[in-house]
């Protein structure tokens, strides 16, 4: 569930840091890709380090 979280979040964020930087909708979309992608590998490492702990 952290890592699902965790690509929308970095979708949205990333297309918003996108648009208030002044880029187009391709601007916003590799960004909004790339910070997906960041946030998912985040979320899936916590997964790890909770289920791990837990």
């Amino acid at each position: 569930m952290i890592v699902i979280g965790g690509f929308f979040l970095g979708a949205v964020f990333g297309a918003v840091l996108a648009l208030r930087r002044g880029g187009r909708k391709l601007d916003a979309l590799q960004y909004g890709a790339g910070f997906a992608i960041f946030f998912t590998l985040i979320g899936l490492f916590l997964t790890i380090f909770l289920e791990r702990m837990l």
